[in-house]
């Protein structure tokens, strides 16, 4: 397929040297640099020519891989009507993040941040028999979410650009076929784009559902964190990485338990300092309050006499943090907690916050340690009165045992993996995909039913998968960069090859080999731009560099004396000097 004639005078390339006043990561400031995206207001831009072709290029690899497992393109107004999100209730659990509008009749409508309501509503009306399924409807459509504080460019921008795509099955084992089919997608589209990304288990969010997985792009300022192992296929965020004990087994007691003096050392390093032993001894004690609904089944808002308070001390590691998902999980449905504050802590406990723990515990006070904690001997501990710790402190013999043993910690680099292969490293990440194993949640809130051979009907089975396409950009730059400016992926970069002839308006034999390898190239079907705006070479050059165009050729009067033209490779930051009649074969086989 022969590309676009694509030449630079007549395209729209505009650079600039310096990094925008509002830059704060990389590709932010190199977007803006290198023209990508140009800022219209707080998380809103536009996508402009270079970037565009970005854009056209990850959709063209989603598009070819969801068509490819059967995926059906549809697409949904931007506009939809309230209607819809009030009945699965998002239209208030949304919050502020659902952009809510009224058109002149006063009616309600929102500007769509996703689509399980409208895809869900369309199932209804159009498939009413168990012989329409499976299917997978799919759109890449602009989105918006009213960020409080939107920040890092496109990464966390108001408007977006999303691929969502939704399916429906007639149970939950062809669901749960249609999940896995849709996660083998995935990673076909990822490996094409060509990004260096981990799959990992999730949390469900505010979507729904009980199964989920994100696609996280590798990058030093992504906003999650991700554990995984390089000797298994274990990888997962942080916040839901099981945390396994750092210590087998317990070992017997070696020390006395005494209390010592610590003088104004209240924190945990501070008490690590103070007696000279590594934070790993000391066990920090947190208290907090549990309220307790004893109307478990009831929708009312409960009364004071229906709540029951509770205390629990909760015990870790001091070089370990608390996990507030895995202590959610901890307590029932029906319950809440909060850390006690500080007169609560006088209190109960006798003592400042800094030196309160398990030892002679008010009998009021329930205690919860992380398995860590459980197998740790000869620790320390606070010992309820100011400026006083325990040493030496041991289960069963100065402690009785725990009301509750759980993890409830962060893993952190170099605990063993939950699967026994090798240990924990810990990576930031970018997500740019997210799917979900949605169930009948939003079939039976709406109504998407279908009828079986018996007459009967049920709900539907769904799954809903995204990808964040204009994300995408961002953290492909985030990933790739250098001081020079954007190092693209091949597959999705504006341009595969940009030719830059030195003096092409000044020497007619530069200009005719230039405009030779230009139109051979382009007939071949490469994604090639020629820049024929006559710029001084190292002009000409940075600018190509701060864009990321995979490989450059340049070519002058010197090359036309010596038969020999130069291709710099962009990922290597590499030149290399070709014979002229083997240009087209080399960069051929560098883009194919």
């Amino acid at each position: 397929m022969v590309k676009d004639i694509m030449r630079a005078n007549s395209f729209h390339i505009k650079t600039q040297k310096e990094h925008p006043a509002d830059s704060d990561i990389a590709s932010y400031g190199l977007m803006v640099r290198s023209g990508i995206v140009k800022k219209l207001s707080s998380g809103i831009y536009t996508y402009m020519p270079t970037g565009l072709r970005v854009i056209k290029k990850i959709e063209n690899i989603i598009r070819k891989e969801m068509n490819g497992i059967g995926g059906i393109e549809i697409l949904t107004p931007i506009i939809q009507p309230a209607e819809l999100w009030k009945v699965t209730n998002r239209w208030e659990s949304l919050g502020n993040e659902l952009l809510r509008i009224k058109d002149r009749h006063n009616r309600d409508f929102v500007v769509q941040p996703t689509s399980e309501e409208v895809f869900t509503d369309i199932a209804k009306h159009e498939i009413q028999s168990w012989k329409q399924l499976p299917k997978i409807f799919y759109q890449i459509q602009t989105k918006f979410r009213d960020e409080r504080r939107p920040r890092f460019g496109v990464m966390r921008a108001r408007e977006f650009i999303m691929k969502d795509a939704y399916s429906f099955d007639l149970d939950a084992k062809n669901a749960s076929g249609t999940y896995e089919k849709m996660l083998q997608c995935y990673k076909s589209i990822f490996n094409k784009i060509g990004l260096d990304y981990k799959i990992v288990k999730a949390d469900t969010g505010t979507i729904g559902g009980d199964k989920s997985h994100e696609f996280q792009v590798i990058a030093k300022t992504g906003e999650d964190e991700i554990a995984f192992s390089n000797k298994s296929d274990f990888s997962e965020n942080v916040e839901l990485a099981k945390a396994v004990s750092v210590y087998p087994e317990r070992s017997s007691p070696k020390e006395k338990m005494q209390i010592v003096r610590t003088t104004n050392a209240y924190k945990c390093e501070d008490v690590a300092n103070f007696l000279r032993v590594s934070p790993k001894k000391i066990v920090k004690s947190l208290l907090i309050t549990v309220s307790e609904n004893l109307h478990k089944n009831s929708t009312e808002m409960a009364t004071d006499k229906q709540i029951n308070i509770s205390y629990w001390l909760i015990l870790l590691r001091s070089d370990h943090s608390l996990n507030e998902l895995k202590l959610n999980n901890v307590f029932s449905s029906c319950s809440t907690w909060r850390f006690a504050n500080n007169d609560e802590i006088e209190k109960i406990m006798g003592c400042q916050p800094g030196s309160i723990g398990p030892v002679n515990l008010n009998k009021a006070v329930r205690v919860l340690v992380d398995k860590t904690v459980e197998n740790m001997s000869d620790f320390i501990v606070g010992a309820n009165k100011n400026e006083f710790h325990f040493i030496g402190v041991n289960w069963l013999r100065d402690l009785n045992p725990p009301d509750l043993i759980d993890d409830i910690r962060n893993v952190v680099n170099g605990d063993p993996t939950p699967d026994g292969n090798g240990v924990i490293s810990i990576q930031r990440g970018i997500e740019v995909g997210h799917i979900f194993y949605l169930g009948d949640k939003y079939s039976k809130e709406i109504g998407a039913n279908i009828f079986l051979e018996d007459g009967s009907s049920v709900s539907m089975e769904m799954g809903c998968y995204g990808i964040g396409v204009s994300r995408l950009i961002a953290a492909a730059v985030e990933q790739s960069h250098d001081e020079k400016g954007i190092i693209w992926p091949r597959s999705i970069a504006p341009f595969e090859v940009v030719i830059c002839p030195i003096g092409i308006l000044t020497n007619a034999d530069v200009r005719k080999h230039s405009n030779q390898i230009y139109s051979k190239l382009i007939s071949l079907g490469c994604d090639v731009i020629i820049d024929d705006r006559g710029e001084r070479p190292g002009v000409m050059f940075a600018e190509w560099e701060l864009i990321g165009v995979p490989l450059r050729v340049t070519i002058g009067p010197k090359s036309i004396e010596s038969g020999k033209v130069e291709i710099y490779f962009r990922h290597s930051d590499t030149k290399v000097d070709c014979n002229i009649d083997e240009i087209v074969n080399i960069i051929l086989e560098n883009t194919s």
